[in-house]
């Protein structure tokens, strides 16, 4: 799936998107190192899996995502990341349309 479906990129993230036969929507979240401590690495985690679950799922249906996190993520705050994942969700809204 890394290279397959549509590819949705942000200052911070990399999206892909895939249709699927299911009704609902899968999100895998994708976190690299990038040399920060795994601290860090479960911080940014955590924020995009609850990004994910909040913004994401309840408004997609039939598709898998993939979010794999860039270097730049680990210096971005909530919010940033938040208002991202709005522009995704917006973007594969238009595309279903």
């Amino acid at each position: 799936m890394k290279r397959a479906g549509r590819r949705l990129r942000t200052e911070h993230l990399d999206v892909r998107a895939i249709d699927s036969l299911l009704s609902h929507a899968r999100v895998a979240v994708i976190v690299a190192k990038h040399g920060h401590s795994i601290v860090e690495r479960n911080r940014l985690r955590r924020r995009l899996r609850e990004l994910a679950r909040t913004r994401i799922i309840p408004v997609t249906h039939g598709v898998d995502l993939v979010i794999r996190s860039l270097a730049t993520a680990y210096d971005a705050s909530f919010e940033q990341l938040g208002s991202e994942v709005e522009t995704v969700v917006a973007k594969l809204s238009a595309m279903a349309s």
